[in-house]
């Protein structure tokens, strides 16, 4: 037992762990947190009591994501939506399944909506450049396969989170006087919310976040040889993602009065602060959506046809040419609402399934205890 527990601390790799941890912060970034719109709805627009709502997320976000990756590790899933039948059985594993498939894939388009909203108020392009363009990055991507989507945007989404965390200091520091009067200010907006409630927002926010990750860390477990690697990568993904929300929820809190209507606040806060900053900052929300467009648009293709095979090359670039129409179609602020409010709700009872199947398993394990210590 020894021999072996050394074998696996010597084969312990900082770099791969890291690596997770980019996939997993870089999945979530996408055009909605790191175009702002996303953070405004969920957790800004409720004020200081958005920011509990993030703790929240940060909690929630730390038991999904270590699940799902540790799991994906023990079972080696032949697909990673596999997990879903693991939770929840076969028949209502299934409709999560496939309700899964249709809700990543619909947000693939709000990815490709966000680019062409950030190149239309940035540049003034057409919004159809913004989403050919992105439209374009991500099929190449994918192509490639799961291995090399890991090492790329595992490398992009802890840099993006490091400048919005930075961003969102700047824009708090710059304007501590609209954040001490935000309560006040806050019910005179017309600010659109993702619910009714702060704590209902941020499990719904957690919710659409599952849905979009179960499969994809699933995935990423089964082709990782440590857990250990790949519950600290999950770990430390969750945690960063979640502090880099917390932040940027309060830099907007801080200029909530500049942002309502912007399709792109997080461009707001970074033209107010230097338009040589807008500009560089309009690239890393490219780069942000571009991070989350890849393994949407991967997590589809691999749904329904093998990995770097002809069919799922085809698959993918006919489901790039779908959801470009789409999101060039659709405005970028009402699909967010839409799409992942919508799918929040269902994701919150993927999480009422997980909880009670931790609990059920807890309970197992200690009726087996009890047993061993009464034969002993």
């Amino acid at each position: 037992m020894s021999i072996q527990a050394n074998q696996q601390s010597s084969s312990y790799s900082l770099k791969k762990v890291v690596n997770i941890a980019g996939a997993f912060i870089a999945f979530l970034i996408g055009s909605g947190f790191a175009t702002g719109q996303e953070v405004l709805q969920y957790f800004t627009s409720y004020g200081y009591s958005g920011i509990m709502g993030a703790g929240v997320t940060l909690v929630l976000l730390l038991y999904v994501g270590v699940n799902f990756i540790t799991v994906g590790q023990k079972n080696k899933f032949k697909k990673g939506s596999e997990i879903f039948k693991y939770y929840c059985g076969d028949k209502l594993g299934t409709f999560f399944d496939y309700f899964s498939v249709l809700f990543i894939y619909l947000s693939f388009t709000v990815m490709i909506a966000g680019a062409g909203a950030t190149f239309n108020q940035h540049y003034g392009l057409p919004v159809y450049i913004g989403g050919i363009l992105m439209a374009i990055l991500a099929t190449i991507t994918v192509l490639f396969g799961l291995s090399n989507i890991v090492e790329v945007i595992g490398k992009i989404g802890p840099t993006i989170v490091v400048i919005s965390i930075m961003l969102g200091l700047i824009s708090i520091f710059q304007n501590l006087d609209g954040l001490a009067n935000a309560p006040e200010i806050l019910p005179t907006l017309e600010l659109t919310k993702a619910s009714t409630n702060w704590f209902f927002a941020a499990c719904s926010y957690v919710g659409f976040c599952m849905l979009w990750l179960a499969g994809f860390l699933a995935s990423i477990g089964g082709e990782t040889e440590s857990y250990k690697e790949a519950k600290n990568g999950a770990a430390l993904g969750a945690i960063g993602f979640s502090v880099a929300v917390i932040i940027v929820a309060l830099g907007l809190l801080a200029c909530v009065e500049d942002v309502v209507g912007s399709q792109i606040p997080s461009l707001y806060l970074a033209s107010n602060i230097s338009p040589v900053l807008a500009s560089i900052f309009s690239v890393i929300i490219v780069a942000g959506i571009y991070t989350t467009a890849v393994p949407l648009l991967w997590s589809v293709s691999a749904r329904f046809t093998e990995d770097r095979s002809p069919k799922f090359r085809t698959l993918t670039v006919i489901l790039a040419l779908i959801g470009l129409v789409v999101g060039i179609w659709l405005p970028f602020d009402k699909l967010v609402n839409v799409v992942y409010v919508i799918n929040g709700y269902v994701g919150i009872g993927l999480l009422l399934i997980m909880f009670a199947k931790s609990i059920r398993e807890r309970g197992h394990a200690g009726e087996n205890t009890s047993d061993e210590q009464k034969a002993s």
